[in-house]
């Protein structure tokens, strides 16, 4: 697993109340990928309509030749105010992977929702 690696993973509910496996972008460095049993995990939702205003998101669209590379079914938004941090048994396969332009406005949307300037 890479950082930019869009994969499938058991993602639980904020309730805990079960969970479903769902598509997630892989943000944490390399070097911790190789090094550690827990990954960090930006969510991935279908609901694109916030995308627009939130700079907190990323469209992801499925029709442009970057978002061809992703393995996502619909056009898709990365969430970067949604993250977890997840063991890997609960990560399933890679599906695609976000180009490494793509992957800087990504480190832009993880800023803002960290407050990090």
């Amino acid at each position: 697993m890479r950082r930019g690696d869009i994969v499938l993973a058991e993602l639980p509910f904020s309730d805990r109340s079960g969970g479903k496996k769902r598509p997630a972008l892989i943000v944490q460095c390399d070097r911790n990928n190789q090094r550690l049993d827990d990954v960090i995990l930006a969510m991935i939702t279908g609901s694109t309509l916030r995308a627009a205003v939130e700079p907190t998101q990323l469209l992801v669209d499925i029709n442009t030749p970057e978002g061809r590379q992703t393995g996502l079914l619909h056009t898709s938004a990365v969430k970067c105010e949604h993250l977890i941090t997840l063991h890997r048994q609960f990560i399933g396969r890679v599906i695609g992977r976000l180009p490494s332009e793509v992957m800087k406005r990504v480190d832009r949307c993880l800023k803002e929702s960290l407050g990090l300037s």
